[in-house]
């Protein structure tokens, strides 16, 4: 496949192009928080030193060179793997337009995103007609274009030691917080009080792995405090 090059133009943040280890690209439907049932095309990057237990893309968390592939096998895998490509934001956008993608919404996972630079590619993909979000564990700086739409589902208390940072609470358009017991909403608590924006944020709880007293208590909590519920709809659907 030809990716060719893009133009960049009017680029201020950041005009050096940066590779991306890149462990999955598809299209399909937002399952998650805010933006729920939305067409979307997922960019997955590799790499995450967070370590969340019930983490559902852990093939995502170690970049090994030797696990590099062309983008073509990438494209072409029936599993989950940890093997990844590297693109630049241009060849990112290309591949976006040769794969004929019609969503027009990009969400930027990972593994941990915010570890690398998005601010040439967020701001490319505006550029270029779409809209961005980002979903990150709130511990690492957000470097992206202040019109994508920032996703923090804060990871607390993970092996790997990291902190969630205010900065990170401060950009958050949306929290979505993993629940499975009352000492997560204590914790979604603390978190808040340590916003220091006066900007709005959605609250999104979503229940750890649909468990089904994870799901009562998501509920409730939601009920009374005017939050919203994030079910992983397509977890229950059967979609990517």
């Amino acid at each position: 496949m030809n990716l060719g090059k893009i133009p960049i133009n009017k680029i201020s943040l950041r005009e050096v192009a940066y590779m991306l280890p890149i462990n999955e690209v598809f299209e399909t439907i937002q399952g998650e928080g805010i933006f729920t049932g939305v067409p979307a095309i997922f960019l997955r990057l590799q790499g995450c030193p967070i370590g969340c237990s019930w983490c559902d893309t852990k093939h995502t968390w170690n970049i090994d060179v030797a696990n590099k592939i062309e983008i073509n096998d990438v494209l072409a895998k029936k599993a989950e793997s940890d093997k990844y490509t590297e693109l630049d934001e241009a060849q990112i956008l290309a591949l976006f337009k040769t794969q004929q993608y019609q969503a027009k919404h990009v969400v930027i996972t990972g593994g941990e995103p915010c570890m690398y630079d998005l601010n040439l590619l967020t701001s490319m993909l505006h550029d270029a007609g779409y809209s961005t979000q980002i979903e990150t564990s709130g511990t690492f700086a957000v470097k992206t274009s202040l019109d994508t739409w920032v996703t923090v589902s804060p990871k607390v208390n993970m092996q790997g030691g990291y902190s969630v940072l205010t900065e990170a609470l401060d950009r958050a358009d949306e929290i979505k917080h993993p629940v499975a017991m009352q000492k997560h909403i204590d914790e979604l608590d603390a978190l808040l009080k340590q916003r220091t924006s006066e900007d709005e944020c959605e609250v999104c709880l979503q229940p750890i792995s649909q468990q089904a007293r994870a799901t009562e208590l998501a509920m409730q909590t939601c009920i009374e405090r005017n939050w919203r519920l994030s079910i992983q709809m397509h977890k229950y659907i059967g979609i990517e």
